[in-house]
């Protein structure tokens, strides 16, 4: 009988403690939702090109952080990054394509559908990351680079007619406040989660609830673009 009352009153604690984790992941979700911009706001300058070095290293620095979907993104990275063992190569894959994809639009390379891949990419990550197997380390390395471009591309909207000054500055700006970003969401997954995966190779709960918040918020997002 006393067996039988522990068992239930574990039972209890572990769905209260699940059902905490996921009433989070609600909340999270809800957060993002609310707090998605429309893509005019990702312009950290309004509507106007950065003129000098501090305004173009400003916008750089802003740019990934006021973009809900960017930012997403990147904490997704971050995340994949602790969980697969990729460690930095994961978020400079993703920054330097995303280098790359600033390029490809300030040489006036025409990219279709970017804002819909974008969007798709966080609901990606966010099922990779929620997914109780691990993926393969290459298809997230190459799917992270492919994602890089994109987003990179639509940071390029930023400098669009800038001098060469505001936008090396913002190439700079970017590229560092991503891989903080990135590197800040691993650590904290690592030093919270010392082994980021259970015995039996998947994610930890945590970090599982992590992913269906991303990927909850890609939804939002990738909806968002599809009905207009």
């Amino acid at each position: 009988m006393i067996l039988y009352i522990c068992e239930v009153r574990m039972r209890l604690s572990f769905l209260q403690s699940v059902r905490g984790q996921a009433t989070a992941a609600i909340s999270a979700l809800t957060l993002l939702g609310l707090s998605a911009l429309p893509a005019g706001a990702h312009h950290p300058l309004g509507n106007e090109a950065p003129s000098n070095f501090l305004e173009g290293l400003v916008s750089g620095l802003a740019h990934p952080i006021i973009g809900v979907d960017h930012l997403a993104f990147v904490i997704a990275t971050g995340l994949l990054a602790a969980v697969t063992g990729l460690g930095i190569w994961l978020p400079a894959a993703f920054v330097v394509a995303s280098l790359i994809g600033t390029g490809l639009h300030l040489q006036a390379i025409n990219l279709i559908g970017v804002e819909t891949l974008i969007s798709a990419s966080v609901l990606a990550f966010g099922i990779l990351l929620a997914s109780p197997k691990l993926p393969h380390r290459g298809w997230v390395l190459g799917l992270g680079a492919i994602a890089g471009i994109f987003h990179g591309y639509a940071y390029g909207e930023a400098v669009i007619g800038a001098e060469m000054t505001p936008i090396l500055a913002y190439l700079v700006g970017f590229g560092v406040i991503q891989l903080g970003v990135a590197i800040a969401a691993q650590i904290i997954a690592t030093r919270t989660l010392p082994n980021a995966t259970t015995e039996s190779g998947s994610p930890k709960m945590n970090l599982r609830f992590a992913g269906f918040v991303i990927c909850g918020a890609g939804a939002v997002f990738l909806s968002a673009v599809l009905l207009g």
